[in-house]
């Protein structure tokens, strides 16, 4: 019998999905990354521990669990190999990492063309996408150009650094072009081949793996980054990632057929937040936006950046659940707005002057229609329990859940592994 689910983010990133795979992997067999780079930052809190995520799954802190860095993956090597090691210094087991042997591999030279990219869209007036420079965009590009160098070509030492140095010429040439300090070859080999040299035995047949486990009747669990609507087709482009972030996602990224994946959990929280720039109906430049913040200690995990703030999009969420095909929905930091007197919800949209429940295809004009509801005035943080949360509160989460789509399933009351419980 097959058993696989993906955990998906189904608003703009940033929803939890860290803690809650962390918590759902306690009966898993291998938490499977599929998609993204370290732009991402997954955080998972164990009693006064707090670990903060990018490449390795998040399945890491449970015993036995296998975790894959799967070939949808763009790697940077050196923070693979930092992240990693700063794994093992805090005794967390490393050895159950399988890095994809078709994963992309990120080299300073993407950083900086990422950097050239965004800095270029500033100087000419234009809305920057706001991304982390850390070269997720530009090796997908090379990815895409039929350029990309792969991680399995880590395991031929001297053929790998002949195409490192041919694509970093490569890359020089732009730089000049652009009266950009070039990359000091010699010196960034150098720090490449101490993580290469580190990351060889961890480099496999993630596809053959993925697919042997599934055949045996393994529990799967694949892990998304970033948010539905950050997806390079179905997010608010151009203001979005370069992979695909929805369940989709899970089967190119890891080889695995749709057909084997039978659950998707989508992560929520109980309010909107995005980082960067684009469209964001339902934000809150005001006190409420300021205080979802500073509650939600709404800060990149990644970047450290300020998030965006704002009520909760019921449209946008209604979208991402039926383009993932979600059928059970976690909803995360609910005891952010444990002190609001009243909540409100974004229902439909005017797209000038014309109403519409429907997600369309720009929303940079979009002017959200809201439905308010009472708050609960009240901590949640030691709910352990649906039937312990406040009334208010349990009708606010049955109401999103019958606007959105699918069942609850989880809530989350807190940053701690504790202060979440099963539906």
């Amino acid at each position: 019998m097959r058993n696989a689910s993906v955990l998906i983010g189904i608003q703009w990133g940033d929803e939890g999905k860290g803690k809650v795979i962390d918590v759902i992997t306690s009966d898993v067999d291998m938490v499977v990354r599929f998609q993204g780079g370290n732009n991402a930052g997954h955080t998972v809190e164990i009693g006064k521990e707090k670990y903060v995520l990018h490449l390795v799954p998040s399945g890491i802190f449970r015993p036995g669990v296998d975790c894959i860095i799967g070939n949808g993956l763009v790697v940077d090597p050196v923070a693979l190999m930092a992240e990693m090691k700063g794994l093992e210094e805090r005794n967390v087991d490393v050895s159950k990492i399988m890095l994809s042997t078709r994963a992309h591999l990120i080299f300073p030279y993407h950083n900086i063309m990422d950097g050239i990219k965004e800095d270029t869209l500033k100087k000419e007036g234009q809305e920057t996408i706001g991304t982390t420079r850390k070269g997720i965009g530009p090796a997908y590009c090379d990815k895409a150009a039929r350029v990309g160098i792969r991680a399995a070509e880590m395991l031929d030492m001297v053929a790998f650094e002949k195409r490192f140095r041919e694509q970093a010429e490569r890359y020089n040439h732009i730089f000049k072009s652009h009266n950009i300090e070039t990359l000091d070859i010699n010196v960034t080999w150098e720090k490449i081949k101490v993580a290469a040299t580190y990351l060889r035995p961890f480099i496999g047949d993630t596809v053959l793996a993925v697919n042997k486990a599934s055949e045996a009747g393994k529990k799967i669990l694949f892990e998304g980054a970033q948010g539905t609507h950050l997806d390079i087709d179905h997010g608010t482009y151009p203001f979005v990632t370069s992979s695909s972030t929805t369940s989709g996602g899970a089967a190119t990224g890891s080889g695995l057929s749709p057909r084997y994946i039978d659950s998707v959990v989508g992560v929520v929280k109980a309010y909107t937040t995005r980082v960067g720039s684009g469209p964001f109906p339902t934000e809150l430049e005001d006190d409420v936006g300021e205080l979802l913040r500073q509650r939600g200690n709404e800060f990149g995990a990644t970047t450290g950046r300020p998030r965006r703030c704002g009520w909760f999009d019921a449209v946008a969420t209604h979208y991402a659940c039926m383009v993932n095909g979600v059928d059970k929905l976690v909803f995360t930091k609910l005891d952010v707005m444990d002190t609001l007197p009243e909540v409100k919800i974004c229902v439909a949209y005017d797209v000038n002057g014309t109403v519409t429940a429907d997600m369309p295809y720009d929303i940079t004009q979009a002017k959200p229609i809201y439905e308010t509801m009472p708050g609960w005035m009240c901590s949640t943080e030691d709910v352990r329990c649906w039937d312990d949360l406040p009334e208010n509160a349990r009708a606010y989460l049955k109401r999103l859940e019958a606007i959105i789509g699918g069942k609850i399933f989880i809530v989350s009351v807190g940053p701690k592994r504790d202060q979440t419980f099963v539906v």
